[in-house]
């Protein structure tokens, strides 16, 4: 099952606490934006660089605080919505009790208002307080036939794409 289809599965079934372990986290937001439009469902992002973005806008905080970033999630409630606050490289932030405890507080509120906390990191590293709110969902490199595919997608010219033995090389 590609990870749209298990994201939309436990966003339905309102799990609120999400974590997709992954080590491309571009094609993951990537992959979560797409189905947030396609389901209508709010969409923040935030990361330590570029702080919270909503709809790819930046939202004052104070600075790229996370602590924040949590507490705005709230905000993107709406009666009769969803909505996601993707926190990119966040399992770096998880020695702090302050935002354990804020984010457990979060991941319960997400049940009343349907705000969804999803966190891509290469690793699962989850403190003992949050370890049985969240569900795991592993985003799998591409296998062989999704590489081929994205082979013939980029090379358009002719020639441009080896065959036989050094295609094989090539999806090596």
């Amino acid at each position: 099952m590609v990870l749209s289809e298990q994201l939309a599965e436990y966003v339905r079934a309102c799990f609120t606490a999400i974590w997709i372990e992954t080590h491309e986290p571009h094609e993951a937001a990537g992959a979560i934006a797409r189905l947030c439009q396609q389901e209508q469902w709010r969409l923040a992002t935030w990361d330590i660089d570029q702080g919270l973005r909503v709809g790819g806008t930046p939202v004052e905080l104070s600075g790229s605080d996370p602590l924040a970033a949590i507490r705005a999630v709230n905000s993107l409630a709406t009666p009769a919505g969803t909505a996601l606050l993707v926190l990119e490289n966040f399992h770096r932030f998880l020695s702090s009790a302050e935002l354990v405890q804020a984010l457990a507080q979060q991941v319960l509120a997400g049940k009343q208002n349907r705000t969804i906390v999803v966190i891509l990191a290469p690793v699962v590293q989850l403190p003992v307080e949050l370890d049985k709110l969240f569900v795991v969902i592993e985003h799998e490199l591409p296998d062989r036939e999704q590489l081929a595919e994205i082979a013939r997608g980029i090379a358009t010219e002719t020639a441009e794409l080896p065959s036989g033995a050094e295609l094989e090389t090539v999806l090596d």
